[in-house]
């Protein structure tokens, strides 16, 4: 894979300079005595961590993304030739056969707990020598991204490893699990929402780059959401009830669900009404791995990926003939479009949006074929990827074009797919939560998901349950790192699906790296590893 090299380097440093395996502290920027005494240059910090968030396998197609995306039936990255092998890390991933060697695992355990370490060190009350009013916004920063990813290490291992800086480097750090991690996690956030400043809908999209107040409720109300998951016990309506007045705050601060077209615009990097949050990252990640080498690709200078493919069966959750979604099919707004001979042009590049499936075109409309190597067939996405890994030389033009492509983050939006501008939530995301927990609650939602479908061009429901919620959800969040959590609170994820087999139980969580197994005797290896 020549043309994810730019990335590959930053991926490979990164676990370097973040790396914590048993939560030891860095001194860099600290005043060092004889003890910690406290960090010289918090603004810096917090900036340090918001970098983090943004980069390496946390803001990459790697670590975070690859086992809450991939790990789904959502994607699958077959091998294709000899692109996207990688030792059949790919395929483990999404067949759930991992072990705790995945590099993947790996790099993001380690980088969520520097997260959290470095944001423990900002929070120390030694750390208070940045002067002026901003001490106390940039402390509640510290305290999101702490209970960031501390949720994150919880959803995903169960088990959250905690660093008391004030004491020695030696001592072993506590590991917090079930109702205690929820706890310390809340109280950060309850200091987040108190310190953070509330940043409206029509703000300017610069101030959605920080944690704000409506960044902290959608948090929380993702939490409680979970909380009966890694609790093991059955939803209790009170924490229903925090989701719905976390995102009752939310909508009190203005945010509201994109208008009707809207949809795709919500991915540029410009002001909507929905984004919560966003993050520096590169959009090149969510753009490049999915098309094909010989889409227009002016940014890229060669092309996409041709990895990241999704199933068959995730695409036809939307209405509309699952063998065509040419511009005019009928189809609903999520689904997207294909552009067609004569509605390809330089804004679109000849590249759609939402699911690309069919024959592809050039800008000028002309139909594009795949590579020379495999006999330049007709660029033609299939319905569904047929072959998980090349075996002999046939397979290649069959790999090379089975699947059909996932695009939220357009090449040819403001500032190309080099621009900087990810999102981690949006309203539709909260929108769903309430409508979720009123469901748990016993509560009718109908009303609530019709009114989304009906704004996304989509058919009201006649009938509405658990399957038709999962599934609304996958219509509106695909991409966005949601689809594990939900298909393990919809009891859903150890199923089979296409080239994959159902999987154990025990999948839900992920393997703890055996380094830290090893170096911190109060973490316990997760059943099943």
């Amino acid at each position: 894979m020549k043309k994810i090299k730019k990335y590959f380097y930053l991926t490979l440093l990164l676990p370097v300079a973040f790396s914590c395996t048993d939560l030891e502290i860095e001194g860099t920027d600290s005043l060092i005595t004889d003890g910690f005494a406290g960090v010289s240059d918090i603004q810096g910090e917090v900036a340090n961590i918001r970098n983090t968030i943004a980069t390496g396998d946390l803001g990459s197609q790697n670590g975070l993304y690859a086992l809450n995306e991939v790990s789904s039936d959502e994607y699958v990255v077959a091998t294709r030739g000899t692109d996207w092998g990688d030792n059949g890390r790919w395929l483990a991933i999404h067949r759930h056969t991992w072990d705790a060697d995945l590099q993947d695992i790996r790099f993001c355990w380690e980088q969520l707990n520097s997260v959290t370490i470095n944001a423990t060190r900002v929070l120390n009350e030694k750390s208070i020598t940045t002067s002026g009013g901003e001490i106390v916004q940039l402390k509640a920063e510290a305290s999101f991204y702490r209970a960031w990813a501390m949720s994150w290490v919880l959803d995903m291992w169960r088990q959250v490893p905690f660093r008391d800086v004030d004491l020695p480097n030696s001592t072993i750090p506590t590991v917090f699990t079930g109702q205690e991690a929820i706890d310390f996690i809340v109280a950060d956030l309850n200091d987040a929402i108190a310190g953070l400043p509330t940043v409206t809908a029509g703000s300017g999209i610069d101030l959605k780059s920080s944690p704000t107040k409506a960044s902290a409720n959608h948090l929380l109300a993702k939490l409680h959401l979970n909380k009966h998951i890694y609790l093991g016990t059955n939803a209790a309506d009170a924490d229903m009830q925090v989701v719905i007045s976390a995102v009752d705050a939310i909508t009190a601060d203005g945010y509201a669900l994109a208008a009707s077209g809207d949809f795709f615009d919500i991915f540029r990097p410009s002001n909507d009404v929905e984004t919560l949050w966003w993050s520096p990252a590169d959009a090149g990640w969510r753009t490049w791995l999915t098309l094909h080498y010989n889409l227009n690709s002016p940014d890229n200078g060669g092309g996409g990926w041709n990895g990241f493919t999704t199933l068959s069966e995730f695409y036809q959750l939307f209405e509309g003939d699952p063998d065509t979604n040419y511009v005019g099919d009928g189809q609903e707004e999520r689904r997207g479009f294909v552009p067609d001979a004569t509605t390809a042009n330089a804004d679109n590049l000849g590249i759609g949006y939402g699911f690309l499936i069919g024959q592809q075109y050039e800008e000028d409309g002309t139909p594009l074929n795949a590579r020379d190597n495999v006999g330049g067939i007709p660029l033609v996405f299939t319905k569904e990827v047929t072959k998980a890994e090349y075996t002999a030389p046939a397979d290649n033009a069959i790999l090379e074009t089975d699947g059909t492509r996932m695009l939220k983050y357009h090449p040819n939006e403001v500032g190309g797919a080099n621009r900087t501008h990810v999102i981690n939530y949006r309203y539709a995301d909260s929108y769903l939560m309430k409508a979720e927990a009123m469901f748990r609650m016993g509560n009718d939602a109908t009303v609530m998901i019709n009114e989304l479908r009906t704004i996304r061009g989509a058919s009201p429901l006649t009938t509405f349950g658990e399957a038709e919620l999962l599934a609304e959800r996958g219509r509106e969040m695909y991409a966005e790192l949601v689809r594990r959590q939900d298909l393990i609170r919809f009891g859903q994820y150890t199923k089979a699906w296409n080239l994959k087999e159902a999987s154990s139980p025990t999948s839900i969580v992920f393997p703890i790296p055996i380094s830290d197994v090893l170096a911190n005797p109060n973490l316990v290896q997760n059943e099943g590893y």
